[in-house]
Formats: C-alpha cells, structure tokens, sequence
C-alpha cells in the first residue's frame, strides 16, 4: 500500500471512460461519413465544446502558463489574438462553410470541398491541400505526443519514451475505433475537465499566497531581482513582438480540424448558439492559463524551494502547481484535463489526416467506388499510420510543445485561411488563384525564418502572401459560369438559413 497513487485510480477511470465511449461510437459508425463527420448530426453544444477541445491542446495547459510565467503578461498576446480571430471565424466562417461544403458534393473534407468548389480544375488543389494538411498535422500530431509524454513522465516513474506511448495509446484506441462521433462525444466531456482546472487552480494559487497584496508584493520582488516587468502587456517586447503574438488568431481561418465542427454541425441555425457556448468557454480557458502562469510567478518567486517540482521546464508550471496545492485525488482529476487537452487535439488531428489519405487520395485516384465498410477500415488503417510517424518526430525528449505547435499553425493559417475565406465570400475566385494562394502561403511559412532570420511570426507574411496571391492570379485568370453559379446558389441558401 505504500507505492499506491491516488492519481492511478482517477487517470485509469478516466482512460476507461474515453475506451467506453470509443466503443459506443463504434456502434453508431455505419459508413464512411459516420466515421469523418458524424453524419453531420452534432448539435450546438457538442459543436461549441468540440471545437473548443480540439482547438486547445496541450499547449493551453503547458505551452502557454509556460509563456507568461517566464515573460508575464506580455505573452497574453497570444490569448487576445486567438480570441479574436476565433470570434470572427465562428461569426464569418462557420455558417458559410456548412452550407457550402453541403452545396459542393456533400464534401467531407477541405480538401474534397476545394476540389468541388472549382469544378473540374480543382484536381490539383486536392492533392496540394492534403499533402500540406499531412506535413503540417504530422508535425501538430507529434506536439500533442511531447505534451501526453511530459504529463506521464512528471507524474508516474517512467521513461520519455514509455511516456509517450501510455499518452498516445488511449487516444489512438478511441479514435481508431469510434471515429468522429467517439472524438466529438469525448471532446465535450475533455472541455469540461479544461475549463473546471483551469479555473480552480488559480483560485488556489491565488489563496495560497493570502490574496491580491501579497501576490502583488511578491511579483514585484520577482521583478527587481530579475529586471523584468512582469505585469505589463507592452513590457520586454517590441511591436514585430505584439504582431507575432496576437496574429496567432488569423490561424483559426485555416485550421482543417476546426472547420470540420463547422462542417459538421447540425444546421446553420444551432452554430450561433454553438459560438455562443464556444467563445464563452474559450475566454474563461485562457484567462484560467495566462492567470496560472502570472500567479505562479508569485508563488515560486515567494517560494523558490518548490521550483524544484517543475523539473528546470517552464512549461511544466501547471503540473507543478497542481501537484503540490492539492489532494492527490483531486490533483489526478485536475491533471486529467492535460490529458484531455491532448487527447482531444491530437485525437481530431488523427482524424484528419485519416480523411485526407482515405477519401482525398485513396477514395479520390485509386478506388473511386470503395464500399463504405472498406473505406471506414482504411481510414482506421490511416489513423495508426499517421499515429506512428508522429511518435518518431516527438521521440525527442527536449521538443517544446508551444514550438512545434506555433510551425504547425503558421503552416495551416496561411495556407487555408485565405483560401477558406475567400472561398465563402467572394465568387471570381479561381481555381488557379487559389492554389497560387495556397502553395505561397504554405512556402513562405517553411522558408521564411531560415532565408530571412526575422522574429516576426511566419504567419504574418505568410497569410498575406496567399491572401495577395489568390486576389491577383483570380482576376488574371478566367472564373468559369457554373462555378459562380454554384457559389451564387449555396450563398443564396446561407442567407435563407440564417
């Protein structure tokens, strides 16, 4: 009895949990676009909280409480720029993209909705936007790996490399059993965990130091014997900083497993209760994350013989906190919710990289009149593949999360964001000009720190790069009549559904 963990019960019950509703999802998967999206079936709140979970990985819990502990509040750039950006995604997008992936073939992913939305010259752009969703998820599947690894290791007495394989394995079993439907089903109870630890663990940070004057008195302390300011939003960075930072919200408009809820969403109606939900949600998790970060800054400045349980890794703040305020029972609930974060995240993410190779390739050139049954196992077969090479990249014990994470935004952000955009409000759009727009943005994102060394976020000139492109080669180049009329059609549809 002397090795028992409380924390073994509550993260076993919870694993079970997820299994048992994998296996429920099971049952209710019967053809391909069961196992994509769901039958288009999710209501408001499923939609809101799903989006939600998937959106906010294991860097919201790790990457960005890391962040601010490090810089302050400067960093909560970052929770500005992603609020934004996903409000105007929710308000601009989301509706759109429903009714017009419905319009477009019945589309099941960006990829079969760009190649419907041009007509017949939208082959290429079929191929080009799953390759860049494979490279860019890959790399965004192997964050989530490093971020379960990190829980795992900090917590039980194992190796980085077993670490990473009892965080994947759950979600790889769930995901590959119930598909959408198992993934979406557990997002929403992932998203409660979230928002409950991220709420009481400053509350107990916040009583633990004895209220606002002495957590003030001990960050100023912090602040003179390291001379930082640490409760300013404009102190230690510059504007390139403020830009960097805050343009992580023009990333929502490009996020394949993100638009996917939209997609999915039961009608266009139930989306604006869903956004209701969503950004609710989401300003209470980042709020919860930046506060984590900024009273911990008090807590270790007050008492710096406990900094030992973060391990010299920032981005382990969170993990630590928890693990010395609370009763292990309810630390293993609260540390839960890291692994729901990554659970969530990665699980979507598996999920579409699985659509991709299974309806945009396999489906699309090699076996246009696969029978459904065959097509839900070869997507299952994708979803361990793509698992595999993800725990290569993430087999680096020193990966940071918020690193790989930021690179696989950018890449997303300025590949799809223009095109998504332009793609629901704007008719003359070209085949041509959107996969310019495309391959520009996704270049840029890849070459522009190595050619330039700029600190500037690679999104920033990558999202215009497309943005200009698409706008340029479109009006250069001939819209086809049928596509216009199409888009006229479905946009026409968006309005009378609203």
């Amino acid at each position: 009895m002397g090795n028992f963990n409380p924390m073994y019960v509550t993260f076993g019950i919870y694993l079970i949990a997820v299994l048992l509703i994998g296996m429920a999802a099971y049952y209710s998967t019967r053809s391909f676009d069961d196992y994509i999206l769901g039958g288009r079936s999710l209501g408001s709140f499923v939609t809101a909280m799903s989006a939600g979970a998937s959106d906010m990985s294991g860097w919201l819990l790790m990457g960005l409480p890391g962040a601010v502990y490090v810089s302050g509040l400067s960093e909560a750039w970052i929770a500005i720029g992603l609020t934004v950006g996903a409000y105007f995604n929710w308000r601009l997008v989301a509706g759109r993209l429903r009714v017009h992936t419905e319009y477009n073939n019945n589309a099941l992913t960006l990829p079969d909705y760009f190649f419907h939305r041009f007509g017949s010259k939208g082959a290429a752009m079929k191929v080009i936007s799953a390759a860049i969703i494979l490279f860019f998820f890959t790399i965004y599947c192997a964050s989530g790996i490093v971020a379960g690894a990190r829980l795992f290791q900090s917590l039980f007495d194992v190796t980085y490399t077993q670490a990473m394989w009892l965080g994947a394995g759950a979600t790889i079993a769930y995901t590959f059993i119930g598909g959408f439907l198992a993934v979406s089903w557990t997002d929403t109870i992932q998203a409660t965990l979230m928002i409950f630890a991220l709420i009481l663990t400053p509350i107990m940070v916040y009583l633990a130091l004895g209220g606002a004057d002495e957590m003030n008195a001990a960050i100023q302390s912090v602040a003179v014997s390291t001379s930082k300011e640490y409760g300013s939003l404009l102190a230690g960075t510059t504007l390139a900083g403020i830009i960097s930072t805050a343009a992580w919200g023009l990333g929502y408009f490009g996020q394949p497993h993100i638009l996917a809820r939209f997609m999915a969403a039961e009608n266009v109606k139930s989306l604006a209760s869903a956004r209701r939900i969503g950004m609710t949600w989401m300003i209470l998790c980042l709020a919860g994350a930046c506060a984590v970060g900024y009273f911990g800054i008090a807590y270790f400045g007050g008492n710096p013989d406990q900094a030992v349980a973060m391990g010299g890794n920032n981005e382990r703040i969170f993990i630590a906190l928890t693990t010395l305020l609370f009763n292990p029972w309810i630390a293993g609930i609260i540390l839960s919710a890291i692994l729901a974060a990554v659970m969530s995240t990665l699980s979507c993410q598996l999920l579409v990289c699985s659509s991709a190779i299974t309806e945009d390739f396999y489906k699309g050139f090699l076996r246009p009149d696969a029978p459904q049954k065959e097509l839900v196992w070869i997507g299952r077969l994708m979803v361990l593949a793509v698992a595999v090479i993800a725990i290569i990249i993430a087999a680096d014990p020193e990966s940071k999360v918020l690193g790989l994470v930021s690179y696989a935004w950018a890449g997303f952000g300025a590949a799809f964001g223009p095109v998504v955009i332009l793609s629901v409000f704007w008719k003359r759009m070209t085949a041509l000009g959107a996969l310019v727009g495309m391959i520009a943005g996704a270049a840029v994102v890849v070459a522009w720190k190595p050619l330039t060394g700029s600190s500037l976020y690679e999104i920033v000139p990558g999202f215009i790069a497309c943005f200009i492109a698409i706008v340029v080669v479109s009006l250069l180049s001939k819209a086809p009549q049928e596509v216009q009329d199409k888009f006229e059609e479905a946009d026409k549809a968006y309005r009378l559904a609203k």
